[in-house]
């Protein structure tokens, strides 16, 4: 019986990338240098509502890791938590009340990690937090981060791209990392399913392009089609 092992976040990412440019479970576990049971159990355990997400893979194996080296709290005490938090109190609040009480205790860091883990798996409980803020654009602004002025419809892409005919056709997409910061581009050549995927250290439009740049380079590069990361068609 093969033993799972856990996977880093740079595997957790590279098998997002693969997955996106058709490989199979055998082929993604070959470039990742492990057995495709683990590949397999990593894509079932660890998907969300919207498929296999690599941040929120990483957060739900991190969550569960967490879990096991915490001493167990029973249902009845979650049920409790819940309870109040239906009627607005804070985790703080609710943590205070428990020990007040000389109930089993829940710290407010363990309920906050038990809120998130609802929410990852489609839960509600997180909205009944109390300072929740929806983010606001300013009057008559625009929000022109991570865009190129220079980028161009996907309408004007020749038709030959999407009959994946020739190489050359580039797909680019940019996979962002936990808190916005670091992210992974990955490129695809439509017709061979070559990846050649480059970490940068900001999800900034000049810090892709350079990163799109050194991998394309010396490469046949005729057409790159992006999610508003560089110019539908670029040459290199």
């Amino acid at each position: 019986m093969t033993s799972y092992r856990q996977l880093t976040q740079e595997q957790r990412y590279q098998i997002y990338a693969l997955q996106k440019a058709g490989f199979n479970q055998t082929r993604i576990a070959s470039e990742i240098g492990v057995h495709k049971a683990t590949v397999s159990r990593e894509r079932r355990r660890n998907r969300g509502q919207r498929g296999y997400r690599p941040a929120q893979a990483q957060g739900l194996a991190r969550g569960r890791l967490e879990l096991r080296v915490q001493p167990r709290i029973e249902p009845q005490t979650w049920r409790q938590v819940e309870l109040l938090l239906v009627k607005q109190w804070s985790p703080e609040q609710i943590s205070g009340r428990l020990r007040l009480l000389r109930q089993p205790s829940v710290s407010h860091e363990r309920i906050y990690q038990y809120i998130y883990a609802d929410k990852r798996a489609g839960g509600t409980l997180h909205l009944n937090l109390r300072l929740q803020k929806a983010r606001r654009k300013r009057y008559g602004s625009y929000d022109r981060r991570g865009q190129l002025p220079a980028r161009r419809s996907i309408d004007e892409r020749p038709a030959i791209v999407d009959r994946k005919e020739r190489r050359g056709d580039w797909e680019a997409d940019t996979i962002i990392g936990r808190h916005h910061q670091q992210a992974i581009v990955s490129l695809v050549d439509r017709q061979l399913k070559f990846v050649r995927p480059a970490k940068v250290a900001r999800n900034t439009a000049e810090l892709v392009g350079r990163a799109i740049t050194a991998q394309l380079h010396s490469l046949v590069v005729k057409t790159i089609t992006s999610d508003n990361v560089l110019p539908t068609k670029a040459s290199l």
